[in-house]
C-alpha cells in the first residue's frame, strides 16, 4: 500500500522539525563523545559507511565510531565484541553513536523511523526488502524491527518485519517507536550473539 503524498510530506516535516530541535544538544553530546573516542583509541571518531537508501540508492551513513580501526566493513552480526572500544560499548548501549545520523535525516537520506539501512554487500537482505516493497521507504535511525530485537542476521524475516511499517503513516506510531527505542527497547546489538 502506497502512502498518500500528504503523509510523505507530513512525515518529512516531522523529521525536519525533530532533527532541527535536537541539533544543538546532539552536536554538543557528539563533540564530547568524539573527544573520548579519540582519547580511547587515538583514531578518527567519525565513522562513515556506504549504505543502501530508498530504492536501493547508496548514501553515506554517519555515526560515531564504536569499533576499533581495521575492523572491516561488515554488518554488526558478523563482528565480535572484542572489536568494540571501551567508550564504544557505552555509546552503543545508550544509542548515542547514532546522533550524527541527524545529518542524514536533514539531508533527506534517512528518516527517524524506517528500516535500518543495509550494506551494499547484503544482497539477500536487499532482494528480500525489494520483494516486500520495503526498499520504497527511507531508511530509519530506528524501526519496527529494531524495537522487536530483530537484526540483519535473518534477512528474510527482517524484511517481513520491516514490511509492517508500510502503508499509512502515523505520527503517533513514529513517536511510540521513538519512545520505545529511547526507553531501551531494541537493545538487540547483534555483536557477539
Amino acid at each position: 500500500m502506497q502512502r498518500h503524498p500528504s503523509q510523505s510530506i507530513a512525515k518529512r516535516g516531522f523529521d525536519l522539525a525533530l532533527a532541527l530541535a535536537l541539533a544543538i544538544p546532539a552536536i554538543a553530546i557528539s563533540v564530547l563523545a568524539m573527544f573520548f573516542i579519540w582519547v580511547d583509541d587515538r583514531a578518527n571518531p567519525i565513522f562513515v559507511q556506504k549504505r543502501l537508501g530508498r530504492n536501493g540508492a547508496p548514501f553515506h551513513l554517519v555515526k560515531l565510531r564504536t569499533m576499533r580501526v581495521g575492523t572491516g566493513d561488515r554488518p554488526s552480526h558478523e563482528s565480535q565484541t572484542t572489536n568494540i572500544t571501551r567508550i564504544g560499548a557505552l555509546l552503543r548501549r545508550t544509542k548515542l553513536d547514532e546522533l550524527p545520523q541527524l545529518w542524514n535525516v536533514l539531508r533527506g537520506e534517512m528518516s527517524f523511523v524506517g528500516p535500518r539501512p543495509g550494506l551494499p554487500s547484503q544482497t539477500i537482505l536487499a532482494e528480500a526488502r525489494r520483494r516486500h516493497g520495503v526498499d520504497r521507504l527511507l531508511p530509519g535511525i530506528t524501526g519496527v524491527a529494531q524495537v522487536a530485537g530483530v537484526d540483519m542476521s535473518t534477512p528474510e524475516y527482517l524484511a517481513e518485519v520491516d514490511a509492517g511499517y508500510l502503508g499509512k503513516w502515523s505520527l503517533g506510531r513514529d513517536l511510540a517507536l521513538l519512545l520505545r527505542t529511547a526507553s531501551g527497547s531494541g537493545r538487540g546489538d547483534a555483536i557477539g550473539r
